[in-house]
C-alpha cells in the first residue's frame, strides 16, 4: 500500500506532465528485439501464405476448370453434330 501512495505522490509532483508508466517502456532491448523479428517472420509468412494461395487457386484452379469447361462444351457439341 505505500507503493501506491509514493507513486501517487510522485504523479502529484510531477503537476501537468505526470510520467508515463507503459509496458513498452519496462521491456528490455532484447525482448524488442525480439518481438520485431517475430513480427517480420509473421509477415514472411503470411506472405508466402497468400503467394502458395494465388498460384493454386490463380494458377491450377481457375484455367483447369476452364479447360474442363470447353472439353465438356466441346463433346457435348460434338455429340450433336455426329448424333
Amino acid at each position: 500500500m505505500t507503493d501506491r501512495t509514493d507513486l501517487s505522490k510522485i504523479i502529484a509532483s510531477k503537476g501537468d506532465n505526470p510520467p508515463i508508466l507503459s509496458p513498452e517502456n519496462l521491456q528490455s532491448e532484447e525482448d524488442v528485439e525480439l518481438e520485431r523479428k517475430l513480427r517480420e517472420l509473421k509477415f514472411k509468412q503470411e506472405l508466402r501464405k497468400d503467394w502458395i494461395l494465388f498460384i493454386v487457386r490463380d494458377v491450377v484452379i481457375f484455367p483447369a476448370a476452364i479447360l474442363f469447361i470447353f472439353a465438356v462444351s466441346g463433346y457435348s457439341l460434338f455429340l450433336h453434330i455426329h448424333g
